[in-house]
């Protein structure tokens, strides 16, 4: 039946960077996992809001941090010069939990914390 890994999280960032993540996003379409990826109906104020939700399959596992990474090198578009950013939580089937901060340019994997084992994995 193969191990699965419990995706959840967002990332925040700009009109321009919001654009740049989309086509990335569908630059890795899989017509399956993909269809994990949202974003709200409709804008509200200034942040764009991303969200991933998906019981994935461990082997598509680096397909989906491909993606992430990719989304958390996107340049700064304005002088404010803020990155896209986010928090996920992926709760493995036997590894437990992992935390993955988009931050810096960069996705930063670390051991789940224990306030998170209600969440399963």
């Amino acid at each position: 039946m193969g191990i699965y890994v419990s995706v959840r999280g967002w990332l925040e960032c700009d009109d321009k960077q919001l654009v740049a993540a989309q086509e990335i996003i569908s630059a890795h379409e899989d017509d399956h996992y993909s269809n994990g990826w949202g974003t709200p109906r409709r804008h509200v104020n200034w942040t764009h809001y991303m969200f991933y939700g998906a019981d994935i399959r461990e082997s598509a596992l680096e397909w989906l941090l491909h993606q992430i990474r990719d989304m958390a090198r996107i340049p700064a578009s304005d002088d404010d010069g803020d990155r896209v950013r986010g928090l996920f939580l992926a709760g493995h089937e036997i590894d437990g939990t992992a935390e993955w901060q988009v931050r810096e340019g960069g996705l930063f994997i670390s051991p789940g914390d224990s306030r998170h084992r209600y969440l399963g994995g």
